[in-house]
Order: structure tokens, then C-alpha cells, then sequence
């Protein structure tokens, strides 16, 4: 079951994360087309079945970019009384707009649960679609309510290092940043600001 959860965290978070700082002082986003998607599904065989055949439509992309604005929302709800990403802070939409929004997605493929019990392992609970294939929003707005209903969402943080606009799980007592070069950017202003001369 923690493994579940694990995984469906990070699916959740590296949807989140598609939205990110684009090295120039502003924000990029990986969705920004069907190509940005196919990519980004072919990414996660591990997560995505048949992943490596996977083509987006416009449709999805569309559908997958309302589902993401609706997790960051949460995750930014989640994160409080801390503040959002950046990217977020303007533009979230309406805790009960985004709720809304992923229960909705999550209900487009209904699944029931499938035991596997393998000769050499402990039995296991997958969740497979009732009719066939499983649609991706429904699947990644599963892997939103599964990592926000689970206890690691207490770990989740928006990275407040200047210019970075992700979100992440905080890994140990101390982490303030997503990454090694978010703390430096961060202590490399905090260093500005107290030497900052008088105008």
C-alpha cells in the first residue's frame, strides 16, 4: 500500500511540476502542446500503461491542463498556512472549483479493485479500469486524490526560493528547497538583501 502511495505522489507532483521556472526569471510550462504531453505520458512508463504508445489528442491536453490548475490549487491549499508557489498565488482557483474539478476527472474511468498475489510476494491491490482502457485524466486525478488523502501530503511544500515555482516533499526536518541550487539562489539573496547600500 505505501508503495501505491509513493507512487501515486509522484505522479501527482511531476504533474504539478510541468509548470516550472524557465531559467529566465518567468515560467514555463511543459503542456504547452500535444507533443509537450506525449512526451510527458512516455515519461512515466512506470505509471502510465502502454505509455511508450501513448499520442495526445487536443482533447486530453485540454482535459489534463484543467486537471493540473485544480492539483496545484490543492497542493496550494495543502501547503497552508505556508504560501503557494508563486506561479499559483494569482491565479488559484476556488478551493471548491478545484475539488470539484479532480473528483470529477477521477470519476471518468471507474475501476475496481484486482488482487495479484505473486508465488514469491505479499498480495497487492490494483486498482484496474471496470471497462477497459483506463482514460489519462481519470488517471492522474486518482493519483491526486490517492497522494492527497495519504499521510505524505503533511510533507508537501512549495519551494520558496526566488523564481522557482515548484512544489515538493520535504525529505527530511531541515529541507527548506526542492534542490540543492534552490537553497543557494536562496541564501545568495538573503546575502543581497543584508548588504543591500541605502540608495
Amino acid at each position: 500500500m505505501r508503495d501505491q502511495t509513493s507512487r501515486a505522489a509522484r505522479l501527482a507532483l511531476d504533474l504539478a511540476l510541468t509548470v516550472r521556472h524557465d531559467g529566465h526569471g518567468g515560467v514555463a510550462d511543459d503542456l504547452t502542446g500535444t507533443e509537450g504531453l506525449t512526451a510527458w505520458v512516455r515519461a512515466h512508463p512506470d505509471a502510465v500503461p502502454d505509455a511508450g504508445a501513448y499520442t495526445a489528442d487536443t482533447g486530453t491536453l485540454t482535459a489534463v491542463r484543467e486537471l493540473r490548475a485544480a492539483v496545484r490549487a490543492l497542493f496550494a491549499r495543502a501547503v497552508r498556512p505556508a504560501a503557494p508557489s508563486p506561479a499559483d498565488a494569482a491565479r488559484l482557483l476556488p478551493a471548491a472549483e478545484a475539488l470539484a474539478r479532480l473528483n470529477a476527472a477521477a470519476a471518468r474511468t471507474p475501476t475496481v479493485p484486482v488482487l495479484l498475489w505473486p508465488e514469491d510476494a505479499e498480495p497487492v491491490v490494483r486498482h484496474h479500469p471496470a471497462h477497459g482502457e483506463i482514460e489519462l485524466t481519470a488517471l492522474l486525478a486518482q493519483a491526486a486524490v490517492a497522494f492527497l488523502a495519504s499521510p505524505d501530503r503533511q510533507r508537501l511544500r512549495a519551494c520558496q526560493a526566488p523564481r522557482c515555482v515548484r512544489y515538493f516533499l520535504k525529505e527530511h526536518p531541515r529541507q527548506e528547497w526542492c534542490k540543492p541550487s534552490c537553497g543557494n539562489r536562496a541564501r545568495v539573496a538573503r546575502h543581497h538583501e543584508r548588504h543591500k547600500k541605502p540608495a
